[in-house]
């Protein structure tokens, strides 16, 4: 009996201390090869993802901006005319859409250039409930207006990535907004001589400088967020910017993606011309609806 226990408490013993060699191997293994993944995965974005870290990159689609818009232009004799909110006294929509394009070019790991094109395009009609004062023309009460209002935004940048790891990029950006505006009004009379027009149209630069992310949150999804801000004086020029964009990616097929976002641009202009003064502000900020088609040779990303 005394033989039989000390046999079965050696293999007691035994059981124990091999059982826990085991799950320590088990557990060992099971860490490195969930490493091992984890790197290789970390390791793909670069290689792996057709929509990332890509040479080139073309982007098209819709924009639904809700607009905010006044004017104010002084006469030919040097008055200023009164202030035209132009949704409220004019009969804008404030909603609109437009079209929006972009191209990218990645120089390399950390340098990247980009350009960007939006159309905006609305007019109305409607009849005067006060009395406004546009350029040499004074529209009274009660009359039909028709008016207008084109907007072709152009933009390029220079974006310099600080931080640029396989699943995430943060950087800094300088680039200008033109902004080539055409207003106008139109009196429409019951005959042709009591008809008259007048229009007002800029070209305004305005440079920006601003911060910029792009996240990589999963193999079909990244993440792009930026702001930029600037305020320029330049002789008889004054201008302000003020914009942004947050839009998520979802990777359809290979090298197409869909993105959805948010994007908002803030504009004011002040000109003083001879005989002629001018004041432009005018806000847009909606959702956009993009198809993006990444293309050419994946740039290396590095973990360190």
């Amino acid at each position: 009996m005394k033989k039989l226990f000390t046999f079965l408490v050696m293999m007691f013993f035994w059981i124990s201390l091999h059982a826990q060699v085991v799950v320590e191997n088990n557990v060992s293994e099971s860490l490195n090869t969930s490493k091992t993944e984890s790197d290789e995965f970390q390791d793909s974005y670069a290689d792996d993802l057709p929509w990332h870290a890509r040479r080139f990159k073309v982007t098209a689609g819709a924009f639904f901006p809700i607009n905010n818009t006044e004017v104010q232009v002084g006469s030919n004799n040097g008055t200023f005319g009164n202030l035209i909110d132009f949704e409220k006294d004019l009969g804008f929509n404030k909603s609109t859409v437009s079209f929006f394009g972009a191209f990218e070019w990645r120089i390399s790991r950390r340098s990247r250039l980009g350009s960007e094109y939006y159309y905006l395009g609305r007019n109305s009609s409607k009849t005067l409930e006060k009395e406004i004062e546009f350029r040499d023309h004074v529209y009274p009460v009660n009359a039909t207006v028709s008016a207008f209002m084109n907007n072709h935004i152009g933009r390029i940048t220079y974006s310099y990535a600080f931080i640029s790891k396989p699943k995430y990029e943060i950087g800094a950006l300088i680039g200008a907004h033109v902004l080539f505006t055409d207003v106008g009004m139109r009196l429409e009379g019951a005959t042709i001589e009591t008809e008259y027009r007048d229009n007002f149209d800029f070209t305004a630069p305005l440079p920006d400088i601003g911060v910029w992310g792009e996240f990589v949150l999963g193999r079909k999804l990244g993440l792009y967020a930026n702001f930029n801000y600037f305020a320029i004086k330049i002789n008889d020029f004054d201008g302000r910017l003020l914009s942004y964009n947050l839009s998520l990616l979802y990777n359809v097929y290979e090298n197409f993606s869909l993105m959805a976002g948010y994007t908002g641009l803030n504009v004011r202009v002040d000109m003083e011309k001879e005989r002629l003064n001018g004041f432009f502000k005018w806000g847009y900020n909606g959702p956009t609806l993009t198809a993006t088609y990444s293309f050419g040779n994946h740039v290396k990303l590095y973990k360190h």
